[in-house]
């Protein structure tokens, strides 16, 4: 069984990384996406383009517009005077904010009135449209706050003290709350996914193609080593570029492994039982290169949209909660982001690691069940 195994990991090895090109694929252009990705998948609004509309032209009106210009979340690009510029800025897509001051502005704060102001968003992306309303509505907070504090100490002198409630926040296992420490682990995992399902679901059709296939039929090679053969490279690479975007993450986005590495190596094997399992599946109900590949993109997009990579599992549609249940990529990444964010252990992530080590037992069973040994 040993030597028939090793022939056949040697085979492998060999057609794998005959072509040079194919090196660069599966360990350099890895690393470069996560660096791409790394910066490219960002939630964080700021520096967001605004168009000043002041029409009271006054101190208090230009002082809000030094207020939110100073917030750093607000730049403001242009001056205009009419709505039908608004109106074309927003269109074009060159502001996302347009801030209305109108006539009386700084006359009605004087007088002790409400001073309103108008705010038009771009609500084409509704979350950055909330996140930029939820600025806005601090920003009028806390310039309310300060004015009140400056009209109390011109004509109260020096007013009693009384107490106040002040919110002190700490955010756990990301205290500047930015995005990539939170998607980079993402990232590696949907890399890491498309990548050894690609080259799984062309393994076995592969060699249909190219007609070695009847070579391996007249061998005496058992079914389950021949997949198990076919995986075990796989399996080496999976873990290589594991490695390899791990150390992007850390030395470019700061975000290194905080938990345990031997946690996430088991992690990772049970995460690739699962996704070659499902690639060999494919290729082995595949009749041509081009069917598998299609097949796997049909499978890979729909798993990266239902793994919680971007939108949270909980605001899915029942159905589609269900769903995500058959989804190796939901429970990989739960593990990743608690192994680099939270440095949480095996307590806490075994519900995960058994789905997944399920997964990959059940897909790996199916594929060698599928896989016969005949050209029929």
């Amino acid at each position: 069984m040993f030597e028939r195994l090793r022939a056949m990991l040697i085979k492998e090895f060999i057609q794998v990384f005959r072509d040079p090109r194919m090196r660069i694929v599966l360990f350099v252009i890895p690393a470069l996406q996560t660096v791409i990705f790394g910066y490219a998948v960002n939630m964080d609004v700021k520096n967001i383009p605004t168009a000043i509309m002041d029409r009271d032209n006054s101190a208090e009106s230009r002082d809000l517009v030094a207020v939110m210009s100073s917030s750093g979340y607000f730049k403001p690009v242009a001056r205009i005077e009419r709505y039908d510029e608004a109106a074309a800025l927003l269109d074009r897509g060159k502001v996302r904010v347009v801030l209305v001051i109108g006539h009386g502005f700084a006359a009605e704060l004087r007088g002790g009135l409400a001073a309103p102001v108008q705010v038009l968003l771009d609500g084409s992306d509704s979350n950055t449209a909330g996140v930029i309303s939820g600025y806005l509505g601090r920003l009028a907070i806390a310039y309310n706050t300060r004015l009140q504090s400056e009209y109390a100490a011109r004509h109260l002198g020096s007013p009693p003290r009384i107490g106040r409630v002040e919110l002190v926040s700490r955010a756990w296992f990301n205290d500047n709350l930015e995005s990539p420490p939170f998607y980079v682990p993402a990232v590696i995992t949907n890399i890491l996914f498309v990548i050894t399902m690609l080259l799984s679901s062309l393994a076995i059709v592969r060699e249909k193609e190219i007609g070695t296939i009847e070579q391996v039929i007249v061998t005496p090679i058992r079914k389950g080593e021949f997949i198990l053969g076919k995986t075990l490279p796989f399996v080496l690479i999976g873990y290589i570029d594991v490695a390899l975007i791990s150390m992007v993450g850390a030395l470019v986005f700061d975000a290194p492994v905080r938990g345990s590495l031997w946690l996430l190596l088991l992690a990772t094997t049970l995460f690739l039982m699962s996704s070659l399992g499902l690639g060999l599946l494919i290729s082995t109900i595949s009749q041509t290169q081009q069917q598998a590949m299609m097949t796997a993109f049909f499978i890979i997009f729909p798993a990266m949209l239902l793994s919680g990579f971007a939108f949270p599992i909980e605001n899915m549609p029942e159905p589609a909660q269900w769903l995500t249940l058959l989804n190796p990529l939901r429970y990989y990444m739960v593990i990743i982001r608690g192994l680099f964010l939270k440095d949480v252990g095996i307590d806490i992530l075994w519900p995960q690691l058994a789905a997944l080590g399920g997964l990959g037992v059940a897909l790996l069973a199916l594929a060698v069940r599928r896989f016969h040994k005949t050209l029929a």
